[in-house]
């Protein structure tokens, strides 16, 4: 697979990319802690506490983009929208997520790999957080899907990931617009499922990065073992039955990368690629 456009093999441009809803007392102590990156970009989701005051408060250069519909898989596709790094890292705003970790995930993606997936369960990885009903569902779930996708992941269900910006239009992520309450596939939790399966479909070059899982500062987690595990299983057997198409479009913007393929791609997904450069307007082709 050949990149859209020619990659800096030396600092990189990154882009944090933060999903955040009612997330106040945890944006507080996360924000200072980032490295100095490009650019961060939060993702509110209609929160009712005072989160945006918090980052404009605790990270004034950080950029506050509202989410158009609902879930976590709808604020980061707004993220990646917005983002001009060359790298976009997904980092959860609970304080899971390690920021000393990102050098880590940068430097895979510039030793040659497109996408740089966190695993807790790799030499080197951890959790605190991981119970050993939701490990044992998650290395089931793992099996199952590089049985499916003729993939090596060694954890699945784990959203630290990292990678080239380049790569979102094979993706074909959920699109942000338009703004409702009806959410679309993709735009719940289901997304970091959705990521993994279609990296795998497109062919992109997966490289694991170990990544220790620390527990949220504050508050609690509204995963639920047996409901977001019955999630996990529907969403990989649903980007199974849509994985010919997916390729298609992979393979359709990886050989033409100056042009979007009408036939496969929707009107307004189009306009958004090229206005956000990322493809050339194939009437200008």
């Amino acid at each position: 697979m050949q990149p859209l456009r020619p990659r800096p093999q030396t600092q990189p441009t990154v882009t944090v990319v933060i999903p955040a809803r009612n997330e106040a007392r945890n944006l507080e102590e996360v924000l200072p802690r980032l490295p100095d990156v490009h650019e961060i970009v939060v993702v509110d989701g209609a929160s009712v506490d005072d989160t945006i005051e918090t980052v404009r408060r605790v990270k004034p250069s950080a950029r506050i983009v509202g989410q158009t519909r609902r879930g976590k898989g709808n604020a980061l596709a707004c993220g990646f929208a917005e983002a001009t790094g060359d790298i976009i890292v997904m980092f959860d705003a609970d304080g899971s997520a390690d920021p000393e970790e990102i050098q880590r995930f940068v430097h895979t993606l510039t030793e040659g790999a497109d996408f740089a997936k966190g695993s807790r369960v790799m030499p080197g990885g951890g959790s605190q957080d991981l119970t050993i009903i939701r490990g044992l569902g998650n290395r089931s779930l793992t099996w199952f899907t590089n049985r499916l996708f003729r993939t090596r992941y060694s954890d699945l269900c784990y959203g630290y990931n990292a990678f080239w910006r380049d790569v979102l239009p094979s993706l074909v992520l959920p699109d942000p617009k338009p703004e409702g309450q009806v959410m679309r596939w993709g735009d719940g939790f289901e997304i970091e499922t959705v990521l993994n399966c279609r990296v795998a479909v497109a062919g992109l070059r997966v490289r694991e990065v170990p990544s220790v899982e620390l527990s949220r500062i504050h508050g609690t987690s509204n995963l639920s073992a047996v409901r977001d595990g019955l999630r996990v299983l529907k969403t990989i057997l649903t980007e199974r039955q849509s994985a010919r198409r997916h390729r298609a479009i992979a393979r359709a913007v990886m050989a033409a990368p100056k042009v979007i393929i009408s036939e496969l791609v929707p009107a307004q997904r189009r306009a958004d690629l090229v206005h956000a450069g990322l493809v050339a307007d194939e009437r200008a082709a």
